[in-house]
């Protein structure tokens, strides 16, 4: 009865619960029996990782600049040109926008009539412009939809400042770096971008779709068709075919396809195809100056129409018959406009770019007669073209400065025209500041002494 007894008191007592074996190890099973339990998730992650974009890709942000009082004139708005009105403006820049307020007091306003005026970096194009105002320091911003906008600032240094800043928004608005496998290529913002308006990927598991997109990459090896590589095959096929076949460039020349351009071409191959030494077109212009623009009032600095420019520019280019007396050509400021841009379209200068330092060394001689002897020479060095086109341009400006009273243009003035337009360095890695100055001295030089360097007729 007592074994009996025993028995059913043991039936009745509670299990004890064993201790787990291995105590020590028993998270790091843990962890790895978590990782073999969910292996289909976190490779299906792993390798859509390369798809998101992460915190650390992510471009920096550029510099933001407080505001500054800036003068601001928007010339064009979608495409449409408006009147040029300097307004001084409080400026702010944001990682990817200019704002401009009439006062600095708008900036923290909540009122409704204080919205600034707004400028999208994305996609926009910043230059330095001296042919849009007769201002210093002035560059231009272009946005994508065809706004422009010019702004200045007196000093030097504080335009220097926020062209540099608005240059780096203005890159780091257009791209954006896309991480593949173990490299970085940085592709341009497009909407098409996939993953671009979410990068995070719990929400790609919350979203079907993307789940769905994700198990299409599951397997460690992407599977191709055979269908895909005859596919592939047959576009190198005729590609190849594509290639061999193509006519050359004298065949569509032969046929009227393609036609040699004037603007852009290299002075020595447009001044051999067209038998001449000085091109065709500068002649056209000079002669039409001289007979109807030598006493117009800022003539060479004053700006054309950019539009008719554009037109006359298309007709030279299409080799059609060009007569500037009509009617069509009546302000002389579009010829000399369309002049200029010949001259900044040259692949190389009319100072080539290995006279450029030369050309600077000279200009800082002391004595004036040293200075002449070497600018004569260094010009006399410059291929036949560049000494012809020279000699007629000089002067054609020197009859200008005899009629400075009507037309109110000095050497300094031409000088600060014409500087920039004939001659710049090869490669951009000095201070364009004091490049600028060179460019002006050394061409206003060549106008005053333009008599004794090209032997010209005094009158």
């Amino acid at each position: 009865m007592a074994g009996a007894r025993n028995l059913q008191s043991a039936a009745k007592q509670p299990p004890l619960i064993q201790p787990p074996a291995r105590l020590s190890t028993a998270p790091q099973e843990a962890v790895l029996m978590r990782i073999k339990s969910s292996g289909s998730s976190a490779e299906r992650l792993s390798q859509s990782k390369s798809m998101v974009l992460q915190e650390s890709d992510l471009p920096k942000k550029p510099v933001e600049l407080n505001g500054e009082h800036l003068n601001v004139a928007k010339i064009s708005e979608s495409g449409k040109k408006q009147r040029k009105n300097w307004t001084l403006m409080w400026s702010v820049l944001t990682s990817d926008q200019m704002l401009f307020y009439k006062e600095r007091q708008q900036e923290t306003s909540l009122k409704t009539g204080s919205k600034p005026d707004v400028l999208q970096l994305c996609g926009a194009i910043i230059e330095w412009t001296t042919e849009k105002s007769s201002r210093k320091n002035v560059f231009q911003i272009r946005t994508n939809t065809g706004s422009e906008y010019l702004i200045q600032a007196d000093s030097y240094a504080t335009a220097s400042k926020w062209y540099d800043a608005i240059r780096k928004a203005v890159d780091s608005s257009t791209k954006l770096p896309l991480r593949r496998s173990n490299s970085t290529e940085y592709l341009p913002r497009h909407g098409s971008l996939p993953s671009h308006g979410s990068a995070s990927p719990n929400a790609k598991q919350r979203n079907p779709v993307h789940r769905r997109s994700i198990n299409m990459f599951g397997s460690s090896k992407l599977k191709h068709s055979a269908s895909d590589s005859t596919d592939k095959n047959g576009v190198k096929n005729r590609l190849k075919k594509f290639i061999t076949r193509r006519p050359s460039m004298r065949t569509l020349k032969e046929k009227g396809l393609i036609k040699d351009r004037v603007f852009g071409c290299h002075l020595l191959t447009l001044c051999e195809r067209e038998g001449t030494t000085v091109p065709r077109f500068v002649h056209i212009c000079l002669d039409a100056v001289d007979k109807r623009g030598l006493d117009a009032d800022g003539i060479y600095r004053v700006s054309g129409n950019l539009a008719t420019i554009q037109k006359l520019r298309f007709i030279v280019d299409q080799e059609e018959d060009l007569d500037l007396d009509q009617s069509q050509w009546e302000d002389i400021h579009v010829v000399t406009g369309a002049l200029k841009l010949f001259f900044r379209e040259l692949p190389e200068p009319l100072f080539p770019f290995r006279f450029f330092q030369p050309f600077v060394e000279a200009v800082k001689i002391k004595e004036s007669k040293l200075k002449v002897q070497a600018m004569k020479k260094l010009i006399k060095e410059l291929p036949q073209p560049n000494q012809d086109t020279m000699k007629l341009l000089f002067n054609h400006l020197h009859r200008v400065l005899h009629f400075s009273r009507k037309n109110l243009m000095s050497t300094q003035g031409i000088g600060i025209v014409f500087g920039p337009t004939l001659m710049w360095p090869e490669l951009d890695a000095g201070n364009m500041a004091v490049n600028m100055v060179y460019q002006t001295q050394i061409v206003e030089f060549i106008l005053i002494e333009s008599q004794d360097i090209f032997n010209l007729d005094r009158k």
